[in-house]
């Protein structure tokens, strides 16, 4: 089985030199390349294309959300992990909005990261489970008549689909739990996107544990 190769992208030398030897204790990971600042991060990203990418928030020259948004927007195929100290709602409904495929505070212990990064590298998505209740509490707020309607608005199988989802599944996972094809969970997929106004896969779990689809 082929390693899955990281790019560990953070200002501090030590975080970097501590996470690659701790990753590197597991045979399953390798990292290929490092970078101490937003700028360095984009480039070496694009040249190397690791299968996943760890990215602070707080880096020098770039932010750490701006070169999420630039990695983003280059088309590469590497999987980004945001790794910080920041547990702030507004920050990682940002990073979500602008396509990060995980989110993983710095306090984690080791095996949360390295299942994180399995579980992107895998097609999944992953927020550790203290923020996924904190992104929760935050859409509180609107209003729960909306809500209701766009819940009762989901078939019964859509209802088994974003259940799918919220447990991280991609839509062959999806297709075979089901026993469905996957052309068939993406036109289902499309279709609760639209009915309850989200445009990405977190955003609909989320819409899952707000809305008791799926407990956390």
């Amino acid at each position: 089985m082929s390693k899955i190769s990281l790019m560990i992208a953070d200002d501090h030398s030590l975080m970097r030199q501590g996470l690659k030897k701790i990753l590197e204790l597991d045979n399953e990971f390798v990292v290929i390349s490092e970078a101490s600042n937003g700028r360095e991060a984009i480039n070496k990203g694009i040249e190397k294309c690791p299968d996943v990418i760890l990215l602070d928030i707080n880096m020098p020259k770039i932010n750490g959300i701006e070169a999420l948004r630039r990695l983003k927007e280059s088309g590469i195929k590497s999987k980004i992990i945001i790794l910080t100290i920041h547990d702030d709602r507004e920050y990682l409904e940002q990073t979500i909005k602008i396509g990060a495929d995980g989110y993983v505070l710095k306090d984690a212990d080791s095996d949360t990261l390295m299942d994180a990064i399995r579980d992107v590298n895998n097609g999944k998505t992953y927020i550790q489970q203290s923020l996924t209740t904190l992104l929760v509490k935050g859409y509180k707020d609107e209003n729960e008549y909306q809500q209701k309607l766009k819940r009762d608005s989901l078939t019964k199988r859509e209802y088994d689909v974003i259940t799918l989802i919220a447990e991280g599944l991609n839509n062959k996972e999806i297709g075979e739990r089901l026993c469905i094809s996957e052309k068939t969970v993406k036109n289902h997929v499309s279709n609760i996107f639209k009915k309850i106004d989200v445009t990405d896969r977190i955003q609909a779990a989320i819409f899952a544990f707000k809305n008791n689809i799926k407990k956390i």
